[in-house]
């Protein structure tokens, strides 16, 4: 019996690790797409920097605010700032072997949203606030740095017009909220919402599926 709780807590210890990871890793490459961005815009040094600041912890930040839970997150653990910084510099030195590779930022950056999601989710529903507010926590914190970005580099928000986003956060989430319903193992429910999302943006990007656009006609 001694054995089996050391192994459970083991494995427990290595999933907590393995999320921080995913969760450090998705604020390093949002870090890098929102210098990407400001780097097409022809932004200076502050001004990349600005925006891969508010890539990366706008979400966030946004979430924790409105829960009430200040100071934010990312203000009390110094390696999110380190990263963010990472970020940026790497993409400023690196950018054309950042631009070559796409398809690897394109999986990070889902894996990223995915994790983003679970935690802003679980932040809420820990707080005590209701399912579809608790929802939307986990969907701001995976998408609202991305609209911050493109709305201060004046372009269209990425996730208003063109990729199944937002979406497939929001089917993430409820895979999480039906498992953990019926009463599955915490670790099987974070994986199976990880791989949900993860499955929607591949499939959706590789056949190029979008949803409706909203038409008015005269």
């Amino acid at each position: 019996m001694a054995t089996y709780l050391r192994i459970r807590f083991f494995l427990f210890l290595c999933v907590m690790d393995l999320l921080l990871l995913f969760d450090y890793i998705g604020t390093f490459v949002f870090a890098i797409s929102g210098t990407l961005t400001a780097a097409n815009k022809r932004l200076d040094f502050f001004g990349a920097t600005m925006i891969g600041f508010v890539t990366a912890v706008g979400g966030g930040s946004l979430r924790d605010m409105m829960l009430g839970d200040l100071p934010v997150s990312w203000m009390r653990d110094l390696n999110y700032f380190w990263l963010i910084i990472a970020g940026v510099l790497v993409t400023i030195v690196f950018g054309k072997v950042v631009m070559k590779l796409k398809k690897t930022l394109f999986l990070f950056d889902t894996i990223g949203i995915a994790v983003f999601t679970i935690l802003g989710l679980k932040k809420a529903l820990l707080m005590g606030i209701n399912i579809p507010m608790a929802v939307m926590m986990g969907l701001a914190s995976a998408v609202v740095g991305g609209v911050i970005r493109d709305t201060l580099c004046n372009e269209l928000p990425l996730i208003f017009h063109r990729e199944v986003y937002a979406t497939a956060c929001i089917v993430g989430a409820l895979v999480y909220l039906l498992l953990n319903y019926l009463g599955l193992n915490e670790h099987i429910c974070e994986l199976a919402t990880v791989i949900t999302i993860i499955a929607i943006r591949i499939v959706v990007v590789r056949f190029d599926i979008a949803l409706p656009k909203v038409e008015l006609k005269e």
